[in-house]
């Protein structure tokens, strides 16, 4: 008997210890990266699923609100069903249910609530809190389409169940449909940052439940439509009574959410969430680390939770989807997706998915060549079968080349290489400029560098496609473009800098954040050439010169300058871990052979930016990127150049990690072999060697044009350089035949001069600049102060006849914020003045309004001004179109010397705008300033 028992409780002992081993949710915290500025959320979601069910304690859209959720928060305004995980815009929020206890109207505010942390709690597909305002009990638990409520009424009363459809982002249509007591059926088409969202849902009650008050007054309809639309449905509960509800969504139709709903057939709640857990379990037991510091256990497998939390299923069980041409197709032989972050995913999170999720992989990119087909080019940043264009470049070019580098099959390689090739050749967002002079300069588009820089990666990778292809003639173009970055590297500074009107953009501050960047400064773009890191080395002079520009990068002062840029977060002398252009850095000490650099900052960064606690990431999660740099460095390896098909390595952070492939073989990681790991998972390569740039392939970099300003009084002379040894420069003035430059070229009107480069027969890109005279010799007194990153070449870039169009963002508009506007112009001696115009803009989303009101003076002894003549305009802050005004100020003539020109802010912005959460105040932003 004493056997028995012992066997028996051996084998209870034995079952706990291995659930407990097994059981990798019990490692997630998904609090981590709702406080500090992670933007995570807490809620129920399962992996890569189509519902994240959440509560909203923000519904303004703030920085820190952009999840819907910040853990500095008291307050809930209701539970919604979609949310985006660690972005850094606001958007989702979709069909908010709220649960009351004899609580009446719909006021947001009034029918909230306050909890407390201390009655809060989440694990992986799973959230509850208590409701303090009403004593009742929420708890969340959802399957891949289907949001499952329990709440519990600790006191007796009238419970009332808001479904409010004005939430968050803007209602643009919206539909509610009465089946029954028990069902409901809900459309709702919003707009923010996408736009034309339709989400479609099937609401279930456990309960018959009766309409008891609408936004409308009316109770007695079965359909209610419009952009204003919230309803209760409500009971008389007893203590301690349950009511339970399903969601299901669906992007199709209501149809779409009848199939899907059968994904969920009970109310079981018990069971719904331990289903749940045990999916979540199957994801995170895909990589299994060793450690006895639960803490690294945790932030490591919550990093791998956050990177399965998106992209998110979109079609329904039977495979019908919203294609990005609003119409509804069927997925043959794949799952569509939705929610691409490519700027910031293409870098960590999808080579981690090409090791632990290739199905997946192969339906993102599936998923992709859709979005061409039905779209017209691949997806930047899509959400929702929408195209936000936020963010740079067309990395999923870098997703697509990645996976057949990696042998991946499943997709028509002719097809997504026929996509990414399209992409690449649009006329749009700087590309024509960046084809023609193989660069792109503030004059062509903003986020010049990072543009050009990015475009270069992703060309690279293209080249790659085609050289599987067998495409010679297009790998030659497009390994020539992925050249380009070195056209805008200066030899002189050792940056990589903007260029203007041919020449370097003066002044440069490496330190500084400006819109010639992506959410970064010069310093953290100047190492990014992920797919020319020989190219890097040769450009500095070899290892040591390169050594010694990181070793500058990371000892830096970590003070930056210009804009104040809230992604620029977790530095590291100059180096930003809480932005993407900075994550590949630290392994670059690898390709210099500093192997011990890399694993010395690599363990800095594991060790001190990322922690288990509600601030533990040191930025924006974005879409799993923050977190899949985790988890990669941690495991000892990282893509430096996705589309290589290589891992660069670093000592690992865990003792021993054991990667479970699809294949169902596995790949242990440890301490010792962890420098085997450069084909991890894809021992294949190893008979595939990425073709380097060869000599005979390197480009000739073009020339630049100096001279003091692209406009001048009287006369100039312009320079041309080339950092080429035993380069040909040649010239074209006005755009006659082109000659050998022999010395300055001496100017005395307006000039366009052109020029390119030969060495050894090969030529370079043509560049040129336009050099304008200046229409007069007036000088002009600022009485203000401009922001120093809009300066628009100084106080004489308002007299220089030099007219900047409605993207301010290429620096030719000059900025004051918070202020007046208030310059005097002297035009050296007294003239017949009738009129004065001037140009001013607006971009509202920017904080930049028209002023309302401007007054011009005259004056003939610079003390003494008279005010001739004055123009008002009503400003509507909320007109979110970019344009420029023309402001004209017409008088009766007469003689004066000197002109003041006083503009008046806007001032603070309205209640319900974008900026008023940040106390926002406004920017006038000025162009020329003519005088007739």
């Amino acid at each position: 008997m004493r056997t028995i028992l012992l066997s028996v409780l051996w084998i209870m002992i034995s079952s706990i210890l291995f659930a407990q081993k097994n059981d990798y949710t019990q490692y997630v915290n998904p609090f981590i990266g709702t406080g500090g500025h992670g933007h995570t959320f807490p809620g129920a979601t399962l992996p890569y699923g189509m519902v994240q069910l959440s509560p909203d304690t923000r519904v303004d859209g703030s920085w820190d609100g952009c999840s819907g959720y910040h853990y500095s928060d008291d307050f809930i305004y209701g539970f919604s069903h979609t949310h985006l995980n660690g972005t850094g815009v606001s958007d989702y929020g979709d069909i908010m249910l709220m649960p009351t206890l004899n609580q009446n109207g719909f006021n947001q505010t009034d029918y909230g609530s306050k909890f407390s942390h201390k009655n809060e709690k989440a694990t992986a597909g799973y959230y509850q809190v208590l409701l303090d305002k009403y004593n009742i009990n929420v708890r969340l638990t959802t399957t891949t389409r289907v949001g499952l409520h329990e709440y519990t009424f600790n006191k007796a009363g009238d419970a009332n169940i808001i479904l409010d459809l004005n939430h968050r982002d803007k209602l643009v249509e919206g539909e509610v449909k009465i089946v029954d007591a028990k069902t409901v059926y809900v459309y709702r088409n919003s707009e923010e940052w996408a736009k034309n969202q339709k989400i479609f849902a099937k609401i279930e009650f456990n309960v018959p439940l009766k309409l008891t008050s609408s936004k409308d007054g009316n109770i007695t309809s079965k359909t209610f439509k419009g952009n204003e639309i919230a309803l209760a449905f409500g009971k008389k509960v007893k203590k301690g009574e349950k009511i339970l509800v399903k969601v299901t969504l669906s992007t199709t139709g209501y149809n779409g959410t009848d199939v899907n709903s059968k994904e969920l057939t009970t109310f079981d709640f018990t069971k719904t969430k331990a289903a749940a857990e045990k999916a979540w379990n199957k994801e995170l037991s895909k990589i299994e680390v060793k450690s006895s510091d639960k803490n690294k256990l945790t932030i490591f497998y919550t990093a791998m939770y956050h990177t399965m939390m998106q992209p998110n299923i979109s079609q329904d069980l039977n495979g019908n989807y919203r294609g990005m041409d609003d119409q509804i197709h069927l997925a043959n032989n794949f799952d569509y997706y939705s929610v691409f972050s490519l700027w910031d995913t293409f870098r960590a999170a999808h080579p981690l998915y090409t090791l632990i999720e290739k199905r997946r992989t192969i339906d993102f990119i599936n998923t992709f060549i859709k979005h061409y087909e039905q779209g017209g080019r691949l997806p930047v940043w899509e959400l929702a079968s929408n195209e936000t264009d936020c963010m740079i470049g067309y990395h999923s070019v870098s997703v697509i080349a990645d996976a057949m580098v990696k042998g991946f099959k499943g997709f028509d390689y002719e097809k997504a290489y026929e996509a990414a090739k399209h992409s690449a050749m649009l006329d749009h967002l700087g590309l024509k400029a960046y084809k023609q002079n193989g660069f792109i300069s503030i004059d062509d588009e903003h986020e010049s560098v990072s543009k050009t820089l990015e475009y270069a990666y992703d060309d690279w990778c293209i080249a790659q496609m085609a050289l599987i292809l067998n495409k010679q003639d297009d790998y030659n173009y497009f390994i020539e473009r992925a050249q380009y970055w070195k056209n805008l590297f200066n030899h002189e500074t050792k940056f990589i800098q903007p260029k203007k009107n041919g020449g370097w953009l003066k002044p440069f501050d490496p330190r500084e954040v400006n819109n010639n960047y992506t959410e970064a400064n010069g310093w953290q773009y100047t190492f990014f050439a992920p797919q020319d890191i020989n190219g890097m080395i040769d450009i500095y002079g070899g290892k040591d010169g390169f050594e010694a520009k990181l070793d500058e990068l990371f000892n830096a002062p970590s003070e930056t300058t210009g804009r104040e840029q809230v992604d620029v977060t977790g530095l590291i002398g100059q180096y930003a871990q809480g932005n993407e252009p900075s994550h590949h850095v630290a392994f670059l000490y690898n390709y210099i052979d500093k192997p011990e650099k890399t694993k010395e900052l690599v363990h800095k960064i594991l060790d001190e930016h990322y922690k288990n606690s509600p601030d533990g990431l040191i930025g924006n999660e974005d879409c799993g990127q923050m977190s899949a740099w985790y988890v990669l460095a941690s495991m000892g390896i990282y893509s430096v150049t996705p589309g290589s098909g290589m891992w660069t390595t670093v000592e690992p952070y865990f003792d021993e990690i054991t990667i479970n492939l699809e294949d169902g073989t596995k790949r242990v990681i440890t301490k010792n072999n962890y420098k085997d790991n450069q084909f991890l998972g894809f021992e294949f390569l190893k008979d595939r060697e990425i073709k380097p740039i060869s000599e005979s392939e390197k480009i000739v970099t073009v020339p630049v044009l100096v001279a003091e300003d692209r406009s001048f009084q009287n006369k100039m002379n312009v320079e041309v350089k080339s950092s080429e040894p035993n380069a040909k420069i040649y010239v074209s003035v006005n755009g006659k035949k082109a000659e050998i430059y022999k010395k300055p070229i001496s100017i005395k009107e307006t000039t366009i001069i052109s020029s390119f480069i030969e060495v050894n027969g090969k030529k370079s890109k043509t560049i040129s600049g336009t050099f304008t005279k200046k229409p007069n010799d007036y000088t002009i007194q600022l009485n203000s102060t401009y922001t120093p990153q809009y300066h628009a070449g100084g106080p004489q870039g308002l007299l220089d006849g030099i007219i900047g169009d409605s993207n301010w963002k290429k620096g030719d508009w000059q900025g004051y914020y918070d202020q007046n506007f208030e310059a005097i112009v002297d035009m050296k001696k007294a003239k017949s003045v009738s009129s004065v115009v001037m140009n001013f803009l607006q971009d509202s989303r920017s904080w930049i309004v028209l002023p309302t009101k401007l007054e011009v003076y005259i004056s003939k002894d610079s003390q003494n001004f008279k005010l001739v003549g004055m123009l008002e305009k009503q400003v509507d802050a909320f007109d979110n179109n970019v344009f420029s005004d023309q402001w004209k100020v017409q008088f009766k003539a007469e003689k004066a010397r000197y002109i003041k020109v006083k503009a008046t802010n806007y001032g603070a912005f309205p209640k319900g705008h974008l900026a008023e959460p940040f106390q926002g105040k406004s920017y006038i932003f000025v162009d020329e300033i003519m005088i007739k």
